[in-house]
């Protein structure tokens, strides 16, 4: 009887939004008392203002005061004994499912029954777990929809479905106007439709990964085109600066002409992306809808909601997708190399005409012979982060490259160098070109290459200065040496951190500087160059090396 009275005192003294003891009790018009952030919460937002319990509704809302003596009396109550609601005394709430056994304030249902056709909370559940017969009952999780297994009817449970009118039907139902007709146990159909529903399910995911691929595919053709693009307006760019100005206009028609077309292209993959994209959300949301209706556990329940289910929409046909190969500007390129050809052998003809010395000044004027004269060729170079080996960090507008002990989030790329911590210019050399390069550290390769030198693995194809597609200057805090094809040739001059390259592509000259107060020639090559080069950097562990900004 004490306990008793202690649960009527927890109850009498409890807010009941929260259920638990009242905090800061207020009592409102109507008499009922509440925790005053409870309250507050509950009518924040809400155009009228009533009472939880009794309805009653108030205007304006209410001032709450906090009710001095009702706090008094909890607080006493707390010191005496009484604490808060224990944890397993749960009970229902307007979502929840109540306990059908409960008198008076109920408590949450833990199960339902499909048997009993009730829900019970943990108390009155156990003579299910005792009682023999209860044993055999089917127990699933709180439902609200009980009553739907009940033939409206005969007032029996519906235990079997007729396949001849695909509902569900009680016994009496069977014999009566159902007699005759294909009918089932609903058991029976729910393992017949759940085997559809998986061969569904898996439809779903076999499309969902065929879509990712087709979208993976799609993007990788974006790529392309971007890149291509890009490429080829560099290209077209880099031809008409060799020509005379009167071409520019033509440079710019092209480069409009490129752009336009990758707009298109890129459109037109964006579209069919975007589409895939779609069905691959329709897809996953379907299968998380399968899913859940799979996990029923109420057989009824089941084949009730089972036919309403939307057919799928149609799929997009991989035929139209059509992926084309990933070239797409490179009949550009070959055009203006094309023009290129022809001009330069209409200046061949033309330079019959011309005297032997004046042919001689015009294929190959004398090398500069101070810094100024050097400096009128020099050309801004940037290093290509799509070359540079993951120990490199470019910075300062991609112009400096550091050598670093953590590797760097590049993205996976084919001219990326795997092995050796090397990487080149974005621009590709012809003609006449001067550059410097100011270093630091153990040590670099200052170095110009063919672009197609290899870059994958750790072999002397892939390292500047040990093949026949790189020439390279390893430059040391004590020392020089020039590098072609394996081949160490010992440098000797005055020791800087600056080093200036002079390149004349036509003349097959290369020529390397100790660039202090003075300018000193280190090494010059006489060869013939037959590709474009790049500007080349082989870093040594802890070393910088900077692109400089030459005015």
């Amino acid at each position: 009887m004490a306990q008793k009275g202690v649960q009527l005192d927890r109850e009498t003294f409890s807010c009941s939004i929260c259920l638990d003891l009242l905090k800061d009790p207020v009592t409102i018009p109507c008499g009922h008392s509440y925790c005053m952030d409870c309250i507050k919460h509950h009518w924040d937002g809400e155009l009228i203002h009533s009472c939880p319990q009794c309805k009653q509704s108030f205007t304006p809302r209410p001032v709450l005061l906090k009710n001095t003596m009702l706090a008094a009396l909890v607080e006493k109550m707390k010191k005496t004994g009484l604490q808060a609601a224990p944890a397993d005394l749960c009970y229902a709430g307007a979502e929840d499912v109540a306990c059908d056994v409960c008198t008076g304030r109920k408590l949450r249902a833990c199960k339902s029954c499909l048997m009993c056709l009730a829900s019970y909370c943990d108390k009155h559940l156990q003579r299910h777990y005792e009682v023999g017969p209860l044993k055999k009952h089917k127990l699933v999780e709180p439902s609200k929809k009980l009553q739907e297994n009940i033939c409206s009817r005969h007032d029996e449970v519906m235990k079997m479905f007729c396949r001849t009118d695909q509902k569900c039907i009680c016994y009496i139902c069977n014999m009566e106007e159902h007699k005759g007709h294909n009918t089932v146990s609903a058991a029976a159909e729910r393992t017949e439709r759940q085997r559809e529903l998986e061969g569904s399910r898996q439809n779903i995911q076999q499309r969902i990964q065929d879509r990712e691929k087709e979208v993976k595919l799609l993007q990788q053709e974006v790529e392309a085109v971007n890149g291509s693009a890009d490429k080829a307006v560099e290209y077209s760019e880099k031809m008409f600066t060799e020509l005379i100005r009167l071409m520019e206009k033509r440079s710019s028609d092209v480069k409009q002409q490129v752009r336009s077309q990758q707009k298109r292209e890129v459109s037109r993959v964006k579209e069919l992306q975007e589409k895939l994209e779609q069905e691959i959300s329709e897809l996953k949301r379907r299968d998380a809808e399968l899913k859940l209706l799979s996990h029923t556990e109420d057989h009824n329940q089941f084949l009730h909601s089972y036919p309403s289910l939307p057919a799928l929409s149609e799929p997009t046909h991989s035929s139209s997708i059509n992926i084309r190969p990933l070239r797409y500007f490179e009949d550009v390129t070959a055009a203006l190399s094309a023009v290129r050809d022809i001009l330069q052998d209409v200046l061949r003809e033309e330079r019959t005409n011309v005297s032997s010395t004046e042919v001689d000044v015009l294929l190959s004027a004398a090398e500069p012979t101070t810094r100024a004269g050097f400096l009128t060729y020099s050309q801004g170079i940037t290093l290509d982060p799509n070359t540079a080996n993951t120990e490199l960090l470019l910075s300062e507008g991609s112009r400096k490259a550091t050598y670093m002990e953590k590797h760097q989030c590049y993205s996976s790329h084919p001219d990326r160098f795997t092995f050796y911590e090397q990487v080149l210019s974005r621009e590709s050399l012809t003609g006449r070109c001067y550059w410097e390069v100011e270093w630091r550290g153990r040590g670099v390769f200052v170095a110009v290459t063919y672009k197609n030198i290899s870059r994958a693995g750790g072999g002397n194809e892939c390292r500047f200065g040990f093949n026949d597609k790189s020439w390279s200057l390893d430059c040391k805090q004590n020392s020089y040496t020039f590098l072609y094809n394996i081949i160490r040739t010992p440098v000797s001059g005055p020791l800087s951190s600056r080093v200036g390259v002079y390149l004349d592509h036509r003349a097959g000259i290369l020529s390397f500087y100790s660039i202090s107060e003075t300018m000193t020639l280190l090494h010059r090559v006489q060869t013939t160059f037959t590709q474009p080069l790049h500007a080349g950097l082989f870093l040594c562990y802890g070393a910088t090396a900077e692109l400089c900004k030459l005015k």
